[in-house]
Order: structure tokens, then sequence, then C-alpha cells
């Protein structure tokens, strides 16, 4: 077992460990850590405990100590010299006419690097402005282009919830969200309804994503023959969460449906449909979701991966 502590860099951000030593530590202390890039400055996200060694992938690093006066002071610095930077790189990039778009710059806490985070379409040949970066800071220079999703952490906002944004808020990483999640918790297929303020799927279909598929496995899908209390019938309508079916019979020329438990019902012939079936606005609304994961994948193709 090794003893360790979680430290936070960015809020919302990814939490890394690190070996406290006999330091006594609480959640939101500021520490000053060493880390493969030097020190730095980060909050005490996790408190002190035991973790099995196998869990850590890589070596602990040190706390190095609590941050003081001199610590915080420095680190106000920073942000003030982060938003002259963030000027005068926008100055630069007008003068190279460069089509990008600058969202955020951040100074590590020794002054070794400075990190211009833009978006753009496609890649931008950025060697002159770092030249010109390099020459007026004297320190390593690295422009960093993230996607639309990473963009609209760093601004906030709030989501059509009206609460906070949880990429702003709570979550560390961006995970796959695909259409097929939409179809499986029978959402709208309409692009502004499930589209976040990136213009991208929202974060929170992914959620519940799992509940959805484990259930499903026990449901019979739409158009599947069923046999139920009342006789034999047609699934038309399936409610997930509820685990409850709409069955459809017909009689001569009556319709008629009824609502059913899954637990109630015994498939006899199981549908081969994989899709609903979908009127002409919504096979247009799917469409343009298509052509945003599409969009997505194009766009992760040309961002750098993260070096931190």
């Amino acid at each position: 077992m090794k003893t360790i502590v979680g430290v936070r860099f960015r809020k919302p951000g990814k939490v890394y460990f690190f070996d406290p030593g006999y330091i006594k530590l609480k959640i939101k202390d500021k520490v000053v850590v060493e880390t493969s890039m030097g020190e730095d400055v980060g909050e005490v996200a996790i408190a002190r405990r035991e973790m099995p060694e196998e869990k850590i992938t890589t070596p602990l690093k040190k706390v190095i100590r609590l941050a003081n006066k001199k610590d915080l002071k420095k680190l106000e610095d920073n942000k003030e010299k982060e938003k002259k930077a963030f000027n005068t790189c926008k100055e630069k990039i007008k003068k190279h006419k460069l089509d990008m778009n600058l969202i955020d710059v951040e100074y590590k806490f020794d002054n070794s690097k400075i990190i211009f985070y833009f978006t753009a379409d496609g890649r931008i040949d950025f060697r002159e402005l770092v030249k010109d970066l390099a020459a007026i800071y004297k320190t390593r220079i690295e422009l960093r282009q993230i996607g639309v999703r990473d963009e609209v952490k760093k601004i906030g906002g709030n989501g059509v919830c009206g609460r906070e944004l949880c990429c702003c808020s709570f979550l560390n990483n961006f995970d796959i969200v695909s259409i097929k999640m939409a179809k499986e918790q029978c959402t709208s297929l309409n692009p502004s309804k499930i589209s976040g303020n990136c213009g991208r799927l929202m974060c929170c279909l992914k959620y519940e994503q799992e509940v959805y598929e484990e259930k499903l496995k026990r449901l019979p899908k739409v158009g599947s023959l069923v046999k139920t209390p009342d006789g034999e019938g047609t699934v038309s309508g399936v409610e997930v969460l509820k685990e409850a079916l709409k069955v459809q019979f017909k009689n001569e020329d009556i319709t008629t449906y009824k609502n059913y438990k899954a637990s109630d019902v015994k498939v006899i012939k199981s549908s081969n449909n994989t899709e609903n079936t979908l009127d002409s606005e919504e096979l247009e609304n799917l469409k343009e979701l298509e052509a945003l994961e599409k969009l997505e994948k194009e766009e992760l193709k040309n961002i750098d991966p993260d070096e931190d």
C-alpha cells in the first residue's frame, strides 16, 4: 500500500496522485508539488489515504510543501501575465494573418513554459508566431489546438437544464457520446434538443447509458411477437426505464393497445428491426447529427495530444 493525496491543477481537471510524505494536508489546501515539468501549484482534491500499489500507474512524485504567501503571490502574478500574453498573442495572430481563434493562455508556475490554447478549422502553420512569442517571453512556447468541447469548458456557461455545464463543474475527461445512445434512450433526434453549448451531443447522454444497455437486453424489440395474459400481440412501444411494453392487438378491423410489464410477457418471435421508423423530418435531423459526429472525429485527428 502507498500513501497518496490527489491534487488537481485546474478546476475542473484531472486529479493526479502525489506522495504527501509527512506533510499534514486537508481538502482545498494549496500545495507545491514536483512534476515532470518542474514545480507546480495545485489544490488537494483527495485527502491522504492508502492505495494499493497496482492502482498507481506512474511513480509517485512528492508534495514539496504547503503553498506559502510567496507561492500564492506568484500565482496571482502569473494570472496578470496571462492576461497580457493573451493580448500580445492576439496582435501577433492578426499580424501573421492566421485563421485561428485564441481561447486561453496558461503560464506554468515556474514560468518555464507558456501554453496558448486556440481553435481552428484544420491545421495551422504557426511556426513564425512561435518564433515571435519566444523572442518576447524568452521561454518555451507551446501552441495547443483544442476542440469545441474544450473551448466551452474553458469559457464556461449554463446548460439547458439551468445548471452550470458539466464540463465546467465536475467532468475531468470527455467520454465518447454517440447518436446510438440517443436512439437507445428514446430521446428526440432533434439536434437543437440534444446538443450542448459546444454544438456536440450532450455529455449527459452518457450518464445513464449503461443502465439503458442492461435493461434493453431484457426487453423485446418493437415489432416482436409476444404472448401476454390477454393473448398474442405485437410490441409497438417500449419504456426502457420502467421495463414496460405497449402491445398491439388486432382483431379483424379492431386494433387495441395494452400496457404490460416486460416480466409478464413471453417473446414468441423477436423482431429483426434494428431501427425505429423515422419520418422525413427525423431523417433530416439524423443526417445533421451524423454530420456532427463526423466533424468531431475529423477535429480529433487535427488536435495535438495533451502533453501535460
